[in-house]
């Protein structure tokens, strides 16, 4: 007693929400539990006493679509009396020639083959004539224990089977085909109807496997046997081909009404046995199947009654817990926002739903990260226009440098007095300025790029004749992609300012490729190398933050620079060198086929990085 106050008074002092959760759900879950309890109890007796009154019912019918299938046997015989020639065989004196007979035989087995063995019935295995005049066979199957002298049912003897279909099982002749096929023979006594006297008997030998097909539709899931047999327990047909032709042992035990039962002496399991008896009384249907097939039927609608409760005691746990945080939900949602703010993220969106305190706390919140917003986007605005123009006052660095040392080319060309070669390199030169002057964009197609560095190493081809070789390969595999101007030809100067010290040929190899979804441009030389004093100074000035100094320079760090700002930290360059060996530097770019993704890319970027 005591226990269960306390546990009344901690659901007193509980939250709302938690009263209104349980509370509903004991409102939902027990009459749910109730009723479906009742209804599996109430579906499990009514499937178990529809069962057993529906197998019978099944078994009947089944008996009377075999008999009208072996009826429509009895028709079979109408070819015969429409045949002019086969009637007036059968109505002949059975004494004739040899040679007579033997013609007779073929015309009658050719019949019975025409008519019967290739007609539709493809359930007839043969066809067999007994008459006076003698005795006549057509089979498609071969078989064995067929006598004719002492035949399974002589001539004259089919009327004893007057007012009973004429059936006879397969345990009272000694006929058997091959492969022990089950079968049974239906016999149809031929009159001549001007006299009214015998003609003979027609024996069909069925295959019973006909049966097969009109049981299926009884046991479609294959749980149950399905057997027929003759009085005596001889097996007719069986699901298992192995029990055709024996002897049912359990015969004594099945009922001789027909009807459904439950036993277990047999079996050994509970099992419900139902039998139905021909109408002519050839033949026994039989039915078994284990009970716990059946009840799995029941178990189905307990299961499914389960699924359902446990689906509704869900739905209503759900909808409990709406009902109960539906009024604290708007204020965690602005929560939520507000933190979502707090960490960076100044584009989530607020709609105000309620008119209420928290829905006017709402929208002012959001207008106030509106505003913010539009300052962070002002801000940026000016922070990218400033970046824009110290990439331009960088790239303008490089324009004065190489004319000065174009020009100092041309100059040294004609002290020589080489007239040919100086208008050469003027026009050269001219192209050179075209290229600087033609565009203020920093992006550029990377094959106008090479064009300009093709132009440069001409000039100082021209210059230094055979001190200098170069080549270019990978160009032409390269489709249209864009690059930062005048991103190589500052390398490749430093490449003749410190190469063409050393008196040997100076070789310089510019190889352009795609690896890694990334564009590199890879110039290497046989020049000095670099100290590793140099080299430091060199890496330290790369790794700079602050691009925008006077230690800059107009060389390797510029280009860096320039990369850098317009991508991002990902890119830039890369230089190996080693002394008496050479240098190798490396431009790794992004690949770029529509410039103006740059711009957007930056522009986004720009943003986060003002949030953030």
């Amino acid at each position: 007693m005591i226990f269960k106050r306390i546990q009344l008074f901690k659901l007193g002092q509980a939250p709302l929400k938690r009263k209104l959760i349980i509370t509903y759900m004991i409102m939902t879950v027990i009459p749910m539990g109730i009723l479906g309890y009742i209804t599996y109890t109430q579906n499990t007796k009514a499937i178990e006493e529809q069962v057993g009154e529906y197998i019978p019912r099944l078994l009947n019918q089944a008996n009377k679509n075999i008999e009208n299938e072996l009826i429509l046997l009895n028709d079979l015989p109408n070819a015969i009396y429409n045949s002019k020639e086969i009637m007036s065989i059968l109505r002949s004196t059975p004494y004739k020639e040899k040679s007579a007979f033997l013609q007779e035989q073929y015309t009658v087995e050719s019949f019975l083959s025409n008519n019967y063995l290739n007609s539709n019935q493809s359930d007839i295995l043969a066809a067999f004539l007994i008459t006076n005049n003698g005795n006549y066979i057509s089979t498609k199957t071969p078989f064995k224990g067929m006598d004719f002298e002492d035949s399974i049912l002589p001539f004259g003897e089919i009327h004893d089977l007057a007012g009973e279909m004429p059936i006879i099982l397969p345990n009272k002749t000694t006929l058997t085909f091959e492969k022990n096929i089950p079968f049974i023979l239906v016999v149809n006594e031929l009159t001549d109807f001007e006299n009214r006297e015998s003609l003979g008997s027609l024996i069909f030998a069925v295959d019973v496997t006909f049966i097969e097909k009109i049981l299926n539709d009884i046991d479609k899931e294959e749980r149950a046997n399905i057997w027929l047999m003759d009085e005596d327990g001889y097996i007719i047909y069986h699901p298992d081909k192995t029990l055709i032709g024996q002897i049912d042992g359990g015969l004594v035990d099945y009922p001789l009404v027909n009807g459904s039962f439950r036993t277990t002496e047999y079996a050994k399991e509970n099992v419900l046995y139902s039998m139905n008896q021909s109408t002519n009384k050839h033949w026994i249907l039989a039915h078994s199947i284990p009970m716990k097939y059946l009840t799995e039927r029941t178990d189905i609608v307990k299961n499914y009654t389960l699924s359902i409760f446990f689906i509704l005691t869900i739905v209503s746990t759900i909808i409990s817990i709406f009902i109960a945080w539906s009024v604290t939900k708007p204020i965690k949602h602005l929560g939520k926002v507000m933190k979502e703010v707090e960490d960076g993220n100044l584009h989530v969106t607020i709609t105000p739903t309620n008119k209420d305190e928290v829905g006017q706390l709402a929208e002012s919140f959001r207008s106030m990260l509106e505003q913010l917003r539009i300052l962070i986007q002002k801000n940026y605005e000016i922070e990218l226009q400033q970046r824009n123009a110290q990439i331009y006052a960088l790239q303008s660095q490089i324009n004065p440098h190489f004319m000065y040392n174009t020009l100092e080319t041309i100059g040294a060309v004609i002290e020589e007095e080489d007239p040919e070669t100086a208008v050469d390199m003027v026009g050269i030169l001219g192209q050179m300025l075209r290229y600087s002057l033609s565009s203020s964009e920093n992006l550029v197609p990377l094959q106008t790029e090479l064009t300009h560095i093709k132009n440069y190493l001409r000039l100082q081809k021209i210059r230094f004749e055979d001190r200098v070789n170069y080549e270019m390969v990978g160009e032409d595999q390269i489709p249209l992609y864009y690059s930062p101007k005048f991103i190589i030809q500052p390398i490749i100067e430093n490449t003749f300012k410190y190469g063409m010290k050393l008196r040997k040929v100076l070789i310089i190899s510019i190889a352009i490729l795609v690896e890694d979804g990334k564009l590199k441009i890879v110039i290497k030389d046989n020049g000095p190398g670099i100290e590793e004093e140099k080299m430091q100074s060199i890496q330290k000035n790369l790794n700079k933050q602050d691009y925008f100094t006077r230690e800059s320079g107009v060389g390797l760090t510029n280009v860096h620079a320039r990369i850098k700002m317009l991508f991002s930290d990902k890119y830039g360059i890369t230089i190996e060198s080693k002394q008496s060996i050479g240098t190798t530097v490396t431009i790794l770019l992004p690949l770029i086929q529509d410039p103006c993704i740059v711009y957007e890319n930056r522009l986004e970027g720009g943003r986060e990085n003002g949030e953030n």
